[in-house]
Order: structure tokens, then sequence, then C-alpha cells
């Protein structure tokens, strides 16, 4: 069976040659994501670099010398690596045994594209839910925020000043409000 390259074939041919104008722009896309999921995951921001940079190297020496060809878009499937790559070492750090060699990191097979896949697709889904999330009212938005942290819904209750009768009604009709949202700019978008 034939794989379908992605068109995002092109970072792999501009890194393997050295394009600058296609390397930057994969910094200019990339590097802020990877350093805020680092950042989020206990790393520095020198922390998110070196991973970045050491991906970056993987990925042309995949390129390079085995032809690595493209079947997902190629910013999540970077992201994964580099998601990869940073679990790996903080199980280095806290001295854990390290199962992933480099090889079984950088193991690319329809699995690590597929998974590059769902990331783009829970991307995608995040947006829509935060466009919809940016329309809603202030109160929705904080009892909403409130509730995404896990909180015992009576002390969320309390600290917004308000029964906990009343929150569960208005987080319910929130909610609804929300999926609503969601569906209508997914409809829109088709």
């Amino acid at each position: 069976m034939a794989k379908n390259i992605h068109a995002d074939q092109r970072y792999i041919t501009g890194l393997v040659n050295n394009d600058t104008s296609v390397i930057n722009e994969i910094y200019k896309h990339c590097a802020s994501k990877v350093k805020s999921w680092i950042t989020f995951n206990n790393g520095s921001e020198d922390d998110a670099a070196d991973i970045f940079q050491e991906a970056l190297m993987d990925v042309y020496r995949q390129g390079k010398y085995k032809s690595l060809e493209l079947t997902c878009p190629f910013e999540p499937y970077l992201l994964l690596i580099c998601k990869r790559k940073w679990l790996n070492q903080i199980k280095k750090r806290s001295i854990i045994q390290v199962t992933n060699s480099e090889e079984d990191l950088l193991h690319i097979g329809e699995d690590t594209f597929a998974h590059a896949d769902e990331l783009e697709k829970q991307e995608q889904q995040s947006k829509l839910f935060y466009s919809a999330f940016e329309k809603l009212g202030e109160r929705c938005k904080e009892i909403i925020s409130w509730s995404m942290k896990g909180e015992a819904q009576e002390k969320v209750a309390e600290t917004l000043g308000v029964t906990y009768g009343y929150l569960r009604k208005k987080k319910s009709e929130c909610m609804a409000s929300l999926i609503k949202m969601v569906q209508s700019i997914k409809t829109e978008g088709q």
C-alpha cells in the first residue's frame, strides 16, 4: 500500500537541505509551543531550547539517512518527539530506570504518525473550545474555569460566594451554552 506523503514533507526537505527560510518557519511555528509545554512540565526555557534543538537534529538525521516520509502534519510530529524526549529527560533526572533508548524514541512507525494526527485533532478541538469559551459571559467563564480545576463543588461555591445548588444549576446552564456554541462554530466551519 502506497503511503500518502503529507504536504509538510517540505519541512523535512528544508531541514535536510539546510534551508534557512524553512528552518526559521519551523522555529516560528513550533518553538514557543515546545517552550510552553516543557516549562509547564517542570522544565526551564534552556531545557526547552535544548530539547527543541535535539529534536530538530533527530528529524534531520531521520530525513537525511533514513529517508523519513511524513504521513501527518509536521508540527504535531515534532511536538511528539519533543514531549517524548522531555519525559525521558525527566525520568533520567529522577534516576528512574529509563526504558526508552534513543532508537525507541525515534522509532517511526505508523503509530507515531497516528499519535501526531491525534495531537493535531486535539489541538483543533482545543481551539474550538476556547473560541466558544471566550464568547461566554464572565460569570459562566468563572464558573467553568473554577470547575475545571478539579476543586470540590462545595469549595468552588464558597469561593464564588454562591450556594451549592445555584452553582450546580448555573454550571449546567453554562456548559449547555458552551456546547451549543461549539456546535454552531463547527457548523459554520463546514
